[in-house]
């Protein structure tokens, strides 16, 4: 069970590398990187390459980690007690799954994407500490232990917005998605929008990875920017000379792909204006 990337994901040496580790330890995989590099995309390419489902738990500010496991409706069994229903005999019928219960129960592998960890509190991480390494949790509510029959591939993901805890980490490995280099972001596009032409694509690029390099710049455009850049640039149907016409100091073409601020936009703004003042 090799992970080496697929036809619609440019996976580099190194990650496929980290893959592979994680899957063979039977450890989760902690990714990291500038959100856009397709970390989230990671598990499910992982999955479609391994032919293995997947589950996705997509974490929020307000999400706790009981969630993942179990939830018990205790408002809704004692409404139905209430009204004399006859389900609330059985607290079962007020449990609900989470994802790693589903994840658990699988007849066979499946991937689990927990994905942006570094978005619920600091104490998330810890609290899935042991469940994530034993593969097993208690239900209290009914005094049954669930056991994964197969233990998953977990992927998680961070953007890195918090520090997560030491104790987390030790049972993770890790690998961080360094942002690409023009060469294999030409890869990348060469996949999202085959047959590009050649001219218009290093003119894109080179201007895109000025962009990234320019000093005081609040949010750096990411891959998936890149990508949408560029399928605004076909279909306006531009050219590399359209691109080259506008020059390096002023703003580029279809700017709002790829800058996300109007702190950025005036910094372009002001750099236009100094190069104009200098001519």
């Amino acid at each position: 069970m090799k992970f080496n990337g697929t036809d619609s994901y440019v996976a580099t040496e190194d990650l496929t590398v980290a893959v592979n580790a994680a899957v063979t330890l039977e450890r989760p995989l902690l990714v990291k990187g500038e959100p856009g590099t397709g970390k989230t995309e990671l598990a499910k390419q992982v999955a479609q390459a391994l032919d293995l489902p997947i589950i996705e738990w997509h974490i929020k500010s307000t999400t706790k980690a009981q969630q993942g496991l179990y939830e018990y409706d205790a408002v809704s069994r004692l409404r139905d007690s209430q009204l004399g229903d006859e389900r609330v005999h059985d607290v079962k019928n007020y449990i609900r799954k989470g994802k790693l219960w589903e994840a658990f129960e699988a007849e066979g592998k499946v991937v689990l994407l927990i994905d942006e960890i570094d978005k619920a509190d600091i104490e998330f991480p810890n609290d899935l500490l042991q469940e994530l390494d034993r593969m097993e949790f208690h239900v209290y509510e009914t005094g049954e232990t669930i056991s994964a029959k197969v233990r998953p591939i977990v992927i998680i993901t961070s953007n890195n917005e918090k520090e997560l805890p030491d104790a987390f980490l030790r049972r993770c490995f890790f690998h961080y998605i360094r942002f690409p280099d023009i060469e294999t972001m030409k890869q990348i596009v060469e996949v999202h929008h085959p047959g590009i032409k050649e001219a218009l694509l290093t003119t894109a690029l080179t201007q895109f990875f000025e962009i990234r390099e320019q000093n005081g710049l609040k949010k750096k455009p990411s891959t998936s920017e890149v990508l949408d850049w560029l399928k605004l640039l076909l279909a306006e149907d531009l050219s590399a000379e359209d691109l080259r016409s506008d020059g390096k100091s002023s703003l580029p073409r279809l700017h709002g792909a790829l800058l996300k601020n109007e702190q950025d936009v005036h910094l372009f703004e002001r750099l236009a204006f100094m190069a104009r003042a200098q001519r």
